[in-house]
């Protein structure tokens, strides 16, 4: 496999590299990419019969962007003036207009370039010198280093045309968003799995430049993931110098997330939300695997909605695929199937998946809580605990996210129910959270479509080891974003039986918020589509020990009104709700 090429796929471009990738503006400019960037630009300003090809297509002749790209050659060391006393034919570009055209075709590169999401990856062999062993110094040589050279480059042709420096400089990024160290590493596979997959570097460190803003073909998810009796790897053949794994801890769980680089963008923001899995973890062996972006026509053979997953008994591994097709490029069909294995592996261990929300509050007076709080998306339930956090600040000493959209309760062998969480991070509507929290947290954020109905942001919020502590629960609510309050209908309700709890959580109610393709009023079962319906039976029966359990050592079991779903209440619901919830946890 070549590892030092680039690869451009739609609006992004990916950096294969062994080691360092430009260290001096020459290598820069006579590199095969800056070519390339260049002749793509040049087709667009044709395509556009922009005035500034006209001009520089009059001047250089017919093979214009390879005449421009020897002039910004020289333009990076010598101005234009001292050219044009050595080329006369460069003197009409002296003129005032043609100089400001010209000015303004690098300014345009330059936008052109960081228009595109820019990844680099980090290829090395082990050894004293491999760049996972000191990966800050690996980044600090290469992705930053492209940076500054690439900036720099941009500002010495623009000071050599123009004749005069800048007043003002912005500092922005102009190198690459995102940095990753991938290398081999042996792992614990079966054959049928080792022959397609052992070959596929595994992401050992990345590297973020935030905010970042990506915007992927999706903006919604649809429809259900499917069981299916075939194993999606059966027969599948992959090329793995366009694949990468990401490794993620999922809850208990290692999942290998395998994912083409046409979806790198979406692959690596699971960095915001899932811990990366340790060297030990990687040679132990998965725990499922998952194959995001295969090839849609071997996907076909599961027909329309070829988001599908598979029981491999044999060598006890989920395996799940999705295809490398833009109506499956969206986040959520990456980290909800991510979910759904961790949630089927739950079960078999025993262990009741839930779709929510769970967080530990302790009061300055001494009291806490730990609650979870189930829905499905876009009920509330991130809000209203960032309403919380903001409300109840003055009197909360410290709030613990243990999970933010999904979990496993456990019934431990004292009878004592125990949330954990499956993430690290939040994958939440930008347009939902509290005013100004997104600007506050902006400098960690992914944010995703920004100018579109759903925008998204992943944010780290809590740490593994939260995750995975096990508290002991005190509050299970439902989140209902639907019904309005009034006096039989209290923001918080508790329910005085585990059969009303069973029913309410059961049916799943929500009004969609336009998260999915999905709206109005919609049911789910238990608000979790992601595994407990492909095995409800399974699941009836730890729901019913469950809330058994629950009743039996006096939690508190009900739902709260966030009113999320209702037109008008998007802010005040979940600030409502909160304060019912602070006023419980304070006077129990």
């Amino acid at each position: 496999m070549n590892q030092k090429r680039f690869e451009i796929e739609g609006r992004q471009i990916i950096l294969h590299t062994p080691g360092s990738i430009c260290t001096t503006a020459g290598e820069l400019l006579h590199s095969e990419i800056f070519a390339k960037v260049v002749h793509l630009y040049c087709k667009t300003l044709q395509k556009q019969d922009s005035p500034a090809w006209t001009l520089f297509s009059s001047l250089l002749g017919q093979d214009c962007s390879a005449n421009i790209i020897a002039l910004l050659i020289q333009l990076a060391d010598i101005s234009l003036a001292d050219l044009s006393e050595n080329q006369p034919e460069l003197k009409p570009l002296l003129d005032r207009p043609n100089r400001l055209r010209l000015h303004e075709f690098v300014e345009g590169l330059y936008d052109f370039w960081r228009s595109f999401d820019r990844f680099m990856i980090l290829h090395s062999e082990p050894g004293k010198s491999s760049f996972e062993r000191r990966p800050y110094r690996s980044f600090n040589v290469t992705v930053e280093t492209l940076t500054h050279i690439i900036r720099g480059t941009y500002r010495d042709i623009c000071e050599n045309i123009t004749g005069d420096h800048p007043r003002i400089y912005r500092q922005v990024s102009a190198g690459c968003d995102i940095g990753l160290i991938a290398v081999p590493r042996l792992t614990t596979l079966p054959d049928k799995y080792a022959a397609s997959l052992n070959q596929i570097p595994f992401i050992r460190q990345v590297w973020i430049a935030p905010p970042m803003i990506i915007d992927p073909p999706m903006n919604k998810r649809t429809g259900e993931f499917k069981k299916v009796e075939q194993n999606p790897i059966d027969g599948l053949t992959l090329d793995a110098a366009n694949w990468i794994c990401y490794p993620a801890q999922v809850g208990p769980m290692v999942i290998f997330v395998y994912f083409h680089q046409r979806m790198i963008d979406l692959g690596c923001a699971l960095s915001n939300l899932f811990e990366l899995a340790t060297d030990e973890q990687i040679a132990k062996g998965p725990d499922a695997i998952y194959l995001f972006g295969t090839d849609p026509e071997f996907m076909k053979q599961y027909g329309t909605m070829p988001t599908v997953f598979h029981e491999d008994h044999q060598h006890n591994l989920l395996v799940a695929a999705v295809p490398c097709e833009p109506q499956y490029g969206y986040f959520g069909y990456l980290k909800k199937m991510v979910l759904t294995l961790h949630n089927i592996a739950m079960m078999k261990k025993g262990r009741m998946p839930y779709h929510g929300a769970m967080v530990r509050i302790t009061l300055k007076n001494g009291k806490s809580a730990n609650i979870v709080l189930i829905g499905d998306t876009a009920t509330g339930k991130s809000e209203s605990l960032e309403a919380f956090r903001h409300i109840g600040k003055e009197f909360i000493r410290e709030l613990r996210i243990i999970a933010d959209d999904m979990g496993s309760f456990e019934v431990d062998p004292e009878g004592i129910i125990r949330g954990y969480g499956t993430e690290i991070g939040a994958f939440v509507r930008l347009d939902d959270l509290q005013a100004g929290y997104a600007f506050e947290q902006i400098d960690r954020a992914i944010i995703m479509s920004p100018q579109k109905i759903n925008a998204r942001v992943v944010l780290p919020v809590t740490n593994l080891d939260e995750v995975l502590h096990g508290y002991a629960v005190d509050y299970i609510l439902y989140a209902n974003n639907y019904e309005q309050v009034d006096q039989e209908h209290p923001v918080l309700e508790q329910f005085d039986s585990p059969q009303k709890a069973i029913q309410t959580f059961r049916e799943g109610a929500s009004m969609s918020k336009g998260t999915t393709t999905s709206s109005g009023l919609v049911h789910n079962y238990y608000a979790n589509i992601f595994g407990p319906p492909q095995y409800k039976s399974l699941h009836d029966k730890l729901a019913n020990e469950l809330f058994q359990t629950a009743y039996a050592r006096g939690l508190f079991i009900g739902q709260m009104r966030t009113r999320l779903g209702i037109d008008g209440y998007e802010s005040s619901g979940p600030q409502e709700a909160a304060r019912a919830l602070f006023e419980q946890i304070s006077k129990k």
